[in-house]
């Protein structure tokens, strides 16, 4: 989701990290339904950091369930966040989204197939990059699934999703004075742009920009111009 952006901020001479958390994407391991938690997932990136030396300042960017890692991140003071970038993000009671939400009951998920679950993988893909899909970018994000141990972890993730992890943040979170930049896909159907807007209006210093014609995963929609934002905005 990230790799549209990434080589345009490192050319405007940041040094992006994009990072795959346990068992999904490339990463090694695999979640629990313990460590898929976000306070878990919040407290694995820290340590991810330290392991890098990342020490000062670390402005982060989060997408989806890694949105609300990042706002846990910046509300609990588990790193040092000057600035806090979130597209498309689980926000408020936005999540889980209902096609997730089925899975959190262990019997379905014990009776679902992995041809069932990539297929519906395909389909939530195509979805969420709405105009800039292509059957070969849906095979690319949709490859990792083929490993069992990405569909469990995922699984789990999808298990152990409660909005109350976000809905708690919600108070420190108005009382942070950090910049925050919301990007927004207008399409999006289940992180709905509406939530974007209470967030803006609620939350103290906050921006959001709105990428029309955009879906779930706008930085394949609109990597020039969500690139130029977040390196005006983290490089500030």
């Amino acid at each position: 989701m990230w790799q549209p952006v990434l080589g345009r901020m490192a050319q405007a001479g940041l040094q992006p990290i994009a990072v795959d958390i346990p068992g999904l994407g490339r990463s090694g391991g695999e979640l629990t339904l313990e460590t898929a938690t976000v306070p878990a997932l919040a407290d694995w990136v820290t340590r991810f950091a330290s392991a890098l030396g990342l020490s000062g300042p670390v402005p982060v960017a989060g997408h989806d369930i890694g949105g609300a890692v990042a706002q846990h991140l910046l509300a609990h003071d588990r790193l040092e966040v000057p600035r806090l970038a979130l597209v498309n993000s689980v926000l408020y009671d936005s999540w889980p989204a209902p096609h997730v939400a089925r899975f959190r009951d262990p019997a379905v998920a014990a009776a679902t197939t992995a041809e069932e679950l990539l297929a519906a993988r395909r389909e939530a893909v195509a979805a969420a990059l709405a105009g800039a899909v292509s059957e070969q970018l849906v095979a690319d994000y949709v490859d990792p699934w083929n490993d069992p141990r990405v569909r469990r972890s995922w699984l789990a993730m999808a298990g152990a999703a409660d909005h109350r992890f976000t809905l708690d943040l919600v108070p420190a979170l108005q009382r942070s004075t950090t910049p925050k930049l919301l990007i927004w896909g207008e399409d999006d159907a289940f992180e709905k742009v509406e939530y974007a807007e209470r967030f803006a209006a609620e939350i103290p210093q906050t921006t959001l920009i709105r990428i029309p014609g955009a879906d779930h995963i706008p930085t394949e929609k609109a990597p020039e111009r969500i690139a130029r934002a977040l390196v005006d905005f983290l490089a500030t």
